[in-house]
């Protein structure tokens, strides 16, 4: 993903800076717990498309 299209994108709830996960292709934003998913090297970010992490699962950098 583009250094670049990263420095800009924020999580669309809440603005907050979004955690890059390459090896699994995923934006996480720790501050709503949401998985942003990157398909064909393109990041999905609605948040109706969006995946809710759970409270019993802690979320790493």
């Amino acid at each position: 993903m583009d250094k670049k299209l990263l420095d800009i994108l924020a999580c669309p709830n809440c603005k907050g800076k979004l955690i890059y996960r390459p090896k699994v292709g995923e934006l996480v934003c720790k501050q709503d717990r949401l998985i942003f998913h990157i398909r064909d090297g393109i990041p999905v970010m609605l948040l109706e498309e969006a995946t809710e992490i759970p409270a019993d699962v802690e979320i790493e950098d």
